[in-house]
């Protein structure tokens, strides 16, 4: 992994099994509609085999499957302690179910990065001169994709936002 790789972002199909807690307490006092209880209910995407198909064709310098913890304690995971991971928050729209939840519960943001996926089931980390093919690959395959970010030098905050 080197300064300037490019980070793409593989959507979600809701939380993944994420947040519960916190979900419940938001739903305690507000009433979600349909479509929202079954975004909630919506089965985690399994990206193994366009993963695979990756790997195959592009050389991938990281992988990380947001869960627990969010974007911001499961990137890090990843990371040599001298790089950080700058995402762009413009890059991507907070799909509604997240909406709902920031709303109605009243969670800053920063919190909702750090409980939730927000949106990106996953993060890949690849060269800079190889992202727009990898995300066309990707694609290719049925995965919702964007270019999220890239990779940095570490100025204290692994994940910067």
């Amino acid at each position: 992994m080197a300064n300037g790789d490019h980070i793409i972002a593989l959507a979600s199909s809701g939380p993944h099994s994420n947040g519960y807690s916190l979900i419940r307490k938001v739903l305690e006092q507000s009433t979600p509609t349909e479509a929202q209880l079954n975004a909630l209910i919506e089965p985690t995407r399994i990206y193994v085999k366009s993963v695979l198909s990756l790997i195959e064709k592009f050389p991938v310098h990281a992988i990380s499957h947001i869960t627990g913890g969010g974007l911001l304690e499961n990137i890090p995971r990843v990371l040599p302690a001298d790089l950080a991971a700058k995402l762009d928050a413009n890059s991507w729209e907070l799909p509604e179910i997240f909406q709902f939840l920031q709303d109605n519960g009243n969670i800053d943001i920063m919190e909702m990065y750090r409980v939730f996926n927000c949106g990106v089931g996953m993060i890949i980390v690849v060269p800079a001169e190889q992202s727009e093919q990898a995300i066309a690959h990707l694609n290719e395959l049925g995965e919702t994709t964007w270019l999220i970010g890239n990779i940095t030098q570490n100025d204290g905050n692994q994940v910067i936002i």
